[in-house]
Formats: structure tokens, sequence, C-alpha cells
């Protein structure tokens, strides 16, 4: 099979695109933790199956999986704590979202509109288009 250079940039595309799908739950996650210890002094399943919209059961599986890959720490029956790595990746995630929605707004895009659309530009924006948003702010 001869790979011709446009299939290979589609498939590289495609490939981060499933990457942040991926990482869009993990960083969906450790963000509303933070704001439910920020908001309510600590989160818990029940509060975070509210928050997403989602059953208990789903929450305790992906928390579980976020605590094997270190973003967080839980006990049966206990508040869920973001672990260092689980906070970078809470604080990154809240700046991203930041610049987008104030990158969206610069464009006459409406504050409610700017923050639902920001939810999903936020995870799957490249470094190098954020860099850009941030310059185009820093102008204006």
């Amino acid at each position: 099979m001869d790979s011709h250079p446009a299939q290979g940039q589609a498939s590289s595309r495609f490939k981060r695109t499933r990457a942040d799908h991926r990482d869009e739950t993990a960083e969906d996650y450790v963000e509303a933790v933070a704001e439910l210890a920020e908001q309510e002094g600590e989160a818990r399943v029940r509060d975070l199956a509210t928050l997403m919209g989602v059953s208990h059961v789903t929450v305790s599986r992906i928390v579980a999986r976020l605590c094997d890959l270190g973003l967080m720490t839980t006990e049966p029956r206990r508040p869920i704590f973001l672990t260092d790595k689980g906070t970078a990746m809470a604080e990154a995630s809240r700046q991203r979202h930041i610049v987008v929605v104030d990158f969206l707004k610069s464009l006459g895009v409406h504050e409610d509109t700017a923050n639902l659309d920001a939810e999903g530009i936020e995870h799957h924006v490249s470094a190098e288009t954020l860099e850009a948003m941030r310059q185009f702010l820093a102008k204006s």
C-alpha cells in the first residue's frame, strides 16, 4: 500500500483528536474537583455525579482511573483530593479556558456562548494556537 503525504497528515490529525478526547475527560474531572473543593470545601463522588450529569458508577470508574494516573486520591466514602499533578492539570485547563473565552468575547461572541464553546475548544486547541490567541488579546 502506497502511503501518500495527505494520508499521513490525516492519520496524525485523527490520532491527535483521539488523544485530545481521552485527555478531555481527565481535564474536565480535575477541573470539577478543583471547583468543588474551592466552592464547597471538598469534592465527593455524589457532587461530581450531579455536576457532570452522570451516574455515581460512572464517576467512581473515572475517579479510579484518574487515581491510577496519579491525578487524584480518594478512599471509599471519602472526599476526592487532587495530587500536585492533578492540581497542575486543573490550573492549566482553567487558564486555557480563560484565554479561549476572552478570545471569543473579543470577536463579539456573547459571554454565555463563549463559555459553552470554550468547554470544547479548550481541550483541542494547540499550544501554538493558544499562544496566538494570547498574543492577539495582549495587542487588543
